[in-house]
């Protein structure tokens, strides 16, 4: 019984590392995120292009990373890039 307590408790503290790296690759997204939804209100054409590359490398390293699936973070990219090619067209 020992073995088996001692692998639980290394796996939670395993679990607790990754939520926590996961967790501030999320939010970093999200702010990035944010700040691109901004500048694409705000009609700021400059600005909306230099978060949107922040944001496109944000997506694939969370993707790389199993953070959040690859089709979602493709179709993000697919949906934010047309934003902002409307934006500037």
């Amino acid at each position: 019984m020992a073995p088996r307590r001692r692998q639980s408790l290394k796996s939670q503290r395993k679990d607790k590392k990754r939520h926590t790296l996961n967790l501030r690759i999320k939010t970093e997204l999200k702010k990035t995120l944010k700040k691109l939804q901004g500048s694409i209100l705000a009609k700021n054409i400059e600005e909306a292009k230099k978060f949107l590359i922040e944001a496109i490398s944000k997506l694939a390293k969370a993707a790389k990373k199993d953070v959040i699936h690859k089709n979602t973070a493709r179709r993000r990219i697919s949906r934010l890039s047309k934003k902002v090619a409307k934006l500037s067209a």
